[in-house]
């Protein structure tokens, strides 16, 4: 049987492979189309975005922190400058080795675990191509040992920043306050990309509420970079834009002198000018020093100033919530002439006490003997507790409490600066929300005297006798003066607010402002003394806070008790008498009598204020005489700053 011959099918075997062609040309197509694709996508659609992520691999732009602003005070005289600092910088994308680099470093010169802290935790804040400062503040001969050795340490470079200084330390610290370094907190607030390549913004004061125009804006240097990542050139460069320097209304040379009236004791005093709000000094004692902040304060220094009983970070000009007092009872006046409760020559009888028809308990006075018959002019000069609590008492807590809210009780003032406190100018509606129980008529008598549950701060009694200075005229307290946006142009004004005024007759203006004058000039004020020799007449009220409570039939004997439970010491006034420029609330915490410290501390900072210079200052003599409150409930919280 012979095998058969098989021949090849060349029409099956070319149909195969045309198949088998045209499926490789459409895999061929579909992967140009792809590739086009691609090209289009890199080429065209998206060229800007990759060639800019092209250029980041060779270019890098370099953050240039602004200079910040200066703070002058009234005069020009520096209250916050910058001095130029070597610091030593690390650059975490051009290190190799750091943390062993440091350890090394730190035999060299001095590197101290809290400036690797304080190193750490920028790291976490910044991108690894900005540089962080790792020691600041380096000697020549630092600086030398590691221009010898840089060579060992890659990423790590000596540069020049400035580092914001106070020269005068703790002088206005309160209000001037201070920068230090920034944290997630202060990004979140302000932004992240605003403060690229800036390390330090304002964390309270002046330096806080005004950090946006303190700090100016950043520029950038876009620099060419090896394959070492060591810049070659500068391809495009915007410089910084500076800060702007800020003038306050601050006098220094009033502010020291206010400091060094109440330096060894606690307390607050504010001065403003009542025509345009200007705050002209602002103190509260004791204070801290604001250059402690700058780089980071220490522990020690820290829990120092935090656990200090005298609380010397708080500020109590602003935030202090006091008794105001006797001090209240010019305004008082005005409103019970307004709201005819009372008239020039109605009389009260004063007999040493005060009782609410149908109760048997007694209000005391001052004057354990009672001042007998006394109109509105000696009920102010002699500081009637009796005709205050009855003036209250008839017109009702409703119609008190908002007429005192026209003189700025119980509201924030407006002043530029972080974190003022509003006080409390007390309603039943507030007492119902706060302690859950009904107002009694008690209470009203008490807030007649500016006790109680009543609260102010110091600058809220200057704001308050501005008011009565300008009869009515209402101007917002403000610290800053001017602003400078260029050391080549001249400062520019701010304009003065003015608020709603208090309308009252001029008559009714005329015998409130006299019983203020004859406090201080007449023969049976309650700070007479600390008028005497005044080369100007100014007008005056003096204020005891009593901070803790006394039963009935008990007497208060100041010797037998711990400091911090004597009266506080208030006095406001305002001069000259015909054109005020001035208007100054006092208050020395645990100080005793209004008259006998602190109008003696009024009288000496207005006489430095308003007599030439070059005449020397007359100690004042002190005066026992003043209100004593005694049988009223204190305040049950805020009575002390």
């Amino acid at each position: 049987m012979s095998e058969k011959k098989i021949l090849k099918d060349e029409k099956q075997e070319h149909l195969l492979f045309r198949s088998r062609a045209i499926v490789a040309a459409l895999v061929v197509a579909l992967l140009l189309s792809v590739i086009g694709v691609r090209l289009f996508y890199l080429q065209i659609t998206n060229h800007e975005h990759l060639t800019e992520l092209s250029q980041e691999n060779y270019q890098k732009r370099i953050p240039t922190p602004p200079v910040r602003g200066q703070i002058y005070d009234r005069n020009g005289i520096v209250l916050a400058d910058n001095k130029i600092e070597y610091v030593l910088e690390v650059t975490r994308d051009k290190a190799k080795n750091m943390d062993e680099d440091i350890a090394t470093l730190q035999e060299m010169i001095s590197i101290t675990p809290k400036d690797i802290n304080k190193f750490k935790q920028q790291l976490r804040l910044n991108s690894r191509f900005q540089p962080v400062i790792l020691r600041s503040a380096l000697t020549e001969e630092e600086i030398a040992i590691f221009s010898v050795n840089r060579f060992r340490f890659p990423g790590f470079a000596v540069n020049i920043r400035t580092e914001r200084v106070y020269p005068f330390g703790s002088v206005a610290s309160h209000v001037i306050g201070y920068v230090g370094r920034i944290d997630t907190r202060d990004l979140e607030r302000l932004g992240k990309n605003e403060y690229k390549g800036s390390t330090h913004v304002g964390k309270t004061g002046i330096e806080r509420f005004y950090e946006s125009r303190l700090h100016g804006k950043a520029g950038f240097k876009k620099v060419e970079m090896d394959a070492h990542s060591e810049p070659q050139r500068t391809l495009a460069e915007e410089s910084p834009i500076s800060g702007e320097d800020l003038f306050l209304s601050i006098d220094l040379e009033l502010q020291t002198k206010a400091e060094n009236l109440l330096q060894g004791q606690r307390g607050a005093i504010v001065a403003m000018d009542p025509r345009n709000g200007e705050v002209l000094a602002m103190v509260s004692v004791p204070m801290f020093d604001s250059n402690l902040f700058v780089n980071g304060i220490s522990y020690k220094n820290y829990n120092a100033l935090r656990d200090n009983p005298d609380r010397p970070l708080f500020n109590r000009a602003l935030q202090g919530a006091y008794p105001p007092g006797s001090t209240i009872k010019p305004a008082a006046a005005l409103v019970g002439l307004n709201e005819d409760v009372v008239t020039q020559k109605r009389s009260v009888f004063g007999r040493g006490f005060f009782q609410i028809p149908g109760t048997k308990h007694r209000y005391r006075c001052w004057k354990k003997t009672g001042h007998g018959h006394i109109s509105l002019n000696r009920a102010i000069y002699q500081s009637c507790d009796v005709y205050f609590y009855d003036l209250a008492y008839r017109m009702g807590v409703e119609k008190y409490s908002k007429a005192m809210n026209q003189f700025g009780f119980g509201s924030k003032t407006g002043i530029d600066l972080p974190h003022e406190r509003s006080g409390l100018m007390p309603t039943p509606a507030w007492k119902e929300r706060r302690h859950k129980t009904s107002w009694y008529p008690g209470d009203t008598v008490n807030i007649g005297i500016g006790q109680g549950y009543w609260t102010a701060s110091p600058l809220q009694l200057a704001h308050s006798t501005a008011i009565i200075a300008m009869r009515g005229k209402r101007m917002m307290p403000h610290v800053l003066k001017a602003i400078r946006i260029s050391r080549n142009l001249p400062e520019k004004e701010v304009n003065p607010q003015p608020l709603p005024s208090v309308i009252a007759d001029k008559a009714h203006w005329d015998a409130v402002i006299q019983g203020m004058v004859n406090t201080v000039h007449g023969p049976m004020g309650t700070a007479r003394r600390s008028g005497e020799g005044a080369k100007y007449r100014f007008a005056g009220k003096t204020g005891t806070a009593q901070v803790f409570g006394i039963a009935q039939n008990k007497t208060y004997n100041a010797s037998k008790l711990a400091k911090r439970l004597h009266d506080h010491s208030l006095f406001v006034a305002f001069a000259p008498l015909e054109n005020p420029t001035i208007a100054i609330s006092v208050i020395v915490e645990n100080g005793g009598g209004g008259s006998a410290v602190a109008a003696p501390l009024a009288r000496k900072l207005l006489d430095a204020y308003l007599l030439p210079k070059e005449e020397p200052i007359e100690a004042n003599k002190e005066d026992d005489t003043d209100e004593k409150k005694v049988g009223q409930k204190p305040n049950k919280k805020n009575n002390n700053a």
